[in-house]
């Protein structure tokens, strides 16, 4: 039982739920564009940075956002918070997508608790960066179980439910070294061209049920993991960006409600580039 003032685990967090119904494919008009009433979404991955944005973008479209953390519990129902003050719609639930049975077990408490499961978005992942002859096997294993393994063993848990309600978006997070490389991470640029070949597969897979899957490949984009910058090396990194800045998670967010929206229904097994022209 929760302690007095403190929200029980993985509690959702309402306020001013909205009214609005799901609408059909034919009555996106003006603000009705890209709405995600009645829809459960899950961003693993979602206490911060693009998560987060991701999370906060979601809930404004009207779905009830499952936000996923593995340590950061504090930072995840900040974010349910954020999006309960704002009139939406949120949950937590914490797990690590590097293990398959924690992974099944989340996803399976989620979908009892809310019904189903609409909207995945893969965004949990980490990045080891070094030159290939200083490449640790263990540094390799862990890239993968995270940013492979464990997006597609999400994948793979929400799609039963997907799949039985014969509607499902699913959105992989790449990035733009996994279409390009680049110098230092070899191992992380393997395992986010992994995703490609994942969601491509899944997509033919599933199409038959009204599931897509896509993939977001951002390029550099301002969040925590990019703090450690000096000004100097963003100086640098912006001269080989077209649009001549570093993009906000906000921008990789938007693409994501796009994808899990029923105006992308027709749209799987592509991936949409938040580069800035960096890679076309």
């Amino acid at each position: 039982m929760a302690s007095p003032g403190r929200t029980a685990p993985n509690a959702l967090v309402e306020v001013n739920p909205g009214a609005r119904g799901v609408a059909s494919a034919h009555d996106y008009v003006g603000e009705d564009m890209f709405r995600l009433d009645g829809r459960i979404a899950l961003v693993t991955g979602g206490s911060r940075g693009i998560g987060r944005a991701c999370c906060e973008a979601l809930a404004a479209q009207g779905a009830t956002v499952v936000v996923n953390y593995v340590k950061g519990e504090a930072a995840a129902r900040g974010v349910a918070e954020t999006i309960a003050a704002a009139g939406g719609k949120a949950d937590v639930s914490g797990f690590d997508v590097a293990d398959s049975a924690a992974v099944d077990a989340g996803i399976g408490e989620i979908v009892k608790r809310h019904g189903k499961l609409d909207i995945l978005i893969a965004n949990a992942g980490i990045s080891i960066d070094g030159l290939l002859l200083r490449l640790k096997d263990e540094d390799l294993e862990k890239l993968w179980a995270t940013n492979v393994r464990g997006s597609i063993a999400c994948a793979r848990a929400a799609s039963r439910s997907m799949m039985r309600g014969r509607w499902g978006r699913i959105v992989f997070m790449s990035s733009v070294v996994g279409e390009m490389g680049n110098v230092g991470q070899t191992a992380y640029a393997a395992t986010k061209a992994a995703v490609l070949g994942a969601a491509r597969s899944i997509a033919r897979e599933y199409a038959s049920r009204s599931v897509t899957a896509n993939i977001v490949a951002p390029g550099y984009i301002d969040t925590d993991m990019t703090e450690g910058m000096t000004p100097e090396q963003k100086e640098q990194l912006v001269k080989i960006v077209p649009l001549g800045r570093t993009g906000a998670a906000s921008d990789v967010a938007a693409a994501c409600v796009y994808l899990a929206s029923e105006e992308a229904g027709y749209v799987t097994g592509q991936v949409l580039r938040v580069n800035g022209g960096m890679h076309v």
